[in-house]
């Protein structure tokens, strides 16, 4: 006899998650809808309710009444990670077109074509890639079992995570016959979002559950100095339990977290976008079997990462909205009693989102320059695009994305053309969403301050039906856990960041090796903790404080770099003639070194941070230099306030090399801000 939809799916369940296991309430409606009546349905559930036991099970009841494969479209390679293991457990074959695995896209087409294959996971970006397009995604479409959007709050501008590629999967809903069932899923939709994803995606079902995570302990802390915060981390992290994610907002900052930590005794790693797949693997690995106290991370390890037994999230920075800070921490305490979630926030936030927002839309000046210059020159490339317009590299991409989505331009043999679709941006909503989101900062540096219960505010923001007082935050029963720092801490924290000195990279590409720079240093990162204020205010104030200068030279004492450096001259400046050389005058005589202005300016020309991409930045400064008579013999360091692209250094060292300097190690008091462009 042929077993109920129910009966299979509880064997399914005990197969993946052991016996004794329980669907959590909404999750075999869920099924039944999907394996049954072949509904088209958007979930909305807690972090941690189980939404990819869902359409695992479903996709496991579907292909066993004969249907063809599921297309699971979902955002994060290590969300994909997580998700095959899963799959694996259900007996599930599930396969992955990513930009990790490119040379298996010929054998993985192989196995769809061959019915070899139960789940196929594709980021929304693959379905605008060509030989998806032409290859894969039209054989895919015409047997589809069941389509899944993972975390689809992202296919929604007014969300907190809108991504628009996205975009492209509304095309592909509507291609879909009425018969193929779809899931959507999303923890982090309030009513507003799920409007939007309901009018995006067509007549889906809502099916919502209670989004409060009773496991979860909630506590804010103030804390506006970095030092301050990376004593309250150094004191209290190895005090939390079990092992967690430390979140922070920005790579560098990723880095030194990790780096101070580490130099602490605690057993942590920095996690984000930069590293290799490999090594991300390796480090979600080593949270999983507990074999790190924690991971300092970006939003790079976040959606779906699963851990049931996390024990902390701790936020460096504040979040952007109260939606993001909610799916952050859910990803803690899923199969526990009690995990706390502890934001710690401080003075630099507020400049880092504003960044954020301002640059979430690429604009339609940007949009409309790009658009004019790929109809006047058909299958520009980015690096002429990059030639041809003073915009930033990350804003041209984000225009093209756009422009590719709304099918105003295509991608061919690596070049852009014009389609004949009119164009037209929607710079009222643009507006309308960016006031939106500058509205939930609003809100989020209010619940950092807030002394009303942190996970009904929460969970308000979510328009939630059951919001209501937990009973267990910091603001209703008291302290979670300590928000005191100690002093010794602290100094020893500033002095860390004092000592936390960036190289400076050479520029390779195009130069020849015998003009290039050597690899340098940075004092700071500028206005940031450490050096950085006090470098932000003499550049402020036209001189540089003396101990600017002695910890330049102690800094280079540490380095050594190597040939030794024999002399020392300056960047020079038309607009200020004095602060660069006077500061690298002192350098010098702390180092016992000659002092030569070797090099002039032939020409003024407009500040490189006016530049805002590679090509127009090398554009600015070339042949703007020149050496006046005779060098001192030997290596030089070259000293700058800020380095911000490089270029500038990059074109003084190929003229001092043409004049026959043996080598150029350049030297900076800060890292140009914002040092958060790179954020995952």
């Amino acid at each position: 006899m042929m077993l109920s939809t129910q009966a299979q799916a509880s064997q399914l369940l005990t197969t993946a998650l052991g016996s004794g296991a329980a669907f959590r309430p909404g999750q075999l409606e869920a099924i039944q809808a999907l394996a049954e009546r072949r509904s088209r349905l958007l979930v909305v559930q807690a972090t941690g309710w189980g939404k990819s036991l869902v359409y695992f099970i479903a996709t496991k009841l579907l292909r066993e009444a004969g249907q063809g494969p599921t297309v699971l479209i979902s955002p994060l390679l290590s969300l994909m990670r997580d998700q095959i293991r899963m799959a694996e457990r259900l007996g599930v074959r599930a396969l992955t077109f990513n930009s990790s695995n490119t040379d298996d896209w010929p054998r993985i087409a192989d196995d769809i074509a061959n019915d070899r294959c139960d789940i196929l996971l594709v980021s929304p970006e693959r379905l605008g890639n060509e030989q998806f397009q032409t290859g894969v995604l039209p054989s895919l479409l015409s047997g589809i079992g069941l389509l899944v959007v993972d975390e689809a709050h992202c296919v929604s501008d007014w969300g907190h995570d809108f991504r628009p590629d996205y975009r492209r999967i509304i095309r592909v809903v509507r291609r879909l016959p009425p018969t193929v069932p779809v899931l959507a899923t999303t923890a982090t939709a309030n009513d507003r979002v799920i409007a939007d994803i309901v009018d995006q995606l067509g007549n889906l079902e809502v099916l919502r559950g209670p989004l409060a995570r009773r496991s979860l302990r909630l506590q804010s802390i103030h804390l506006t100095d970095q030092a301050a915060r990376l004593a309250w981390l150094d004191r209290q992290l190895p005090e939390l339990p079990g092992s967690g994610i430390v979140y922070c907002l920005t790579i560098a900052d990723c880095s030194r977290v990790a780096r101070w930590l580490q130099s602490r005794g605690v057993n942590v790693a920095a996690y984000h976008a930069n590293l290799d797949t490999e090594e991300r693997e390796r480090l979600e690995e080593r949270l999983l079997a507990n074999d790190v106290k924690a991971l300092v991370s970006t939003v790079a390890l976040g959606m779906g990462f699963d851990k049931p037994d996390l024990g902390f999230v701790v936020h460096f920075q504040r979040p952007g909205s109260l939606v993001a800070y909610y799916q952050q921490i859910g990803r803690a305490g899923r199969a526990l009693d009690d995990a706390i979630a502890v934001l710690l926030n401080g003075r630099e936030d507020d400049e880092i989102h504003d960044y954020f927002v301002s640059t979430a839309f690429p604009g339609e000046t940007a949009l409309r320059q790009v658009l004019e210059v790929v109809e006047a020159e058909p299958g520009i490339k980015l690096t002429a695009l990059e030639a041809r317009l003073n915009v930033k590299r990350r804003r041209l991409e984000q225009c093209l994305t756009f422009l590719q989505v709304d099918q105003a331009v295509y991608r061919e043999r690596g070049g852009y053309f014009r389609t004949p679709t009119p164009w037209t941006p929607d710079v009222a909503r643009w507006e309308g969403v960016t006031e939106r989101r500058r509205d939930e900062l609003e809100r989020m540096r209010a619940f950092a301050e807030s002394s009303e219960c942190l996970m009904q505010l929460v969970t308000a923001e979510l328009d939630d039906p059951a919001s209501a007082r937990c009973g267990r935050c910091a603001n209703c029963v008291g302290e979670v856990v300590p928000s005191t720092t100690d002093p010794r801490a602290v100094r020893d924290a500033i002095e860390f960041l004092r000592r936390s000195h960036l190289p400076i990279e050479p520029r390779k590409q195009g130069i020849a090796a015998d003009a290039r720079l050597e690899q340098g240093r940075a004092l700071s990162i500028w206005g940031d903790a450490g050096w950085g204020t006090i470098v932000k205010s003499g550049k402020a104030g036209e001189r540089f404080d003396d101990e600017l200068a002695a910890a330049v030279a102690e800094m280079i004492r540490s380095w050594r770099p190597s040939p030794t450096p024999a002399w020392v001259t300056a960047v020079p400046s038309l607009r200020h003639p004095e602060l660069v050389p006077d500061l690298a005058q002192r350098v010098a005589q702390l180092l016992g070194l000659p002092f030569a202005q070797a090099l002039h300016k032939t020409r003024e020309v407009p500040e490189q941070k006016t530049r805002e991409n590679s090509a127009q930045q090398a554009a600015n400064v070339r042949d703007a230099f020149e050496v006046a008579g005779s060098l001192p013999r030997g290596p030089v360091l070259l000293v700058d306030d800020v380095v911000d692209s490089r270029w500038t250094l990059t074109e003084c060292a190929r003229v001092l090399r043409a004049a026959g300097a043996e080598a150029v190690f350049p030297v900076a008091l800060a890292q140009a801000g914002p040092s958060w462009r790179d954020s995952a």
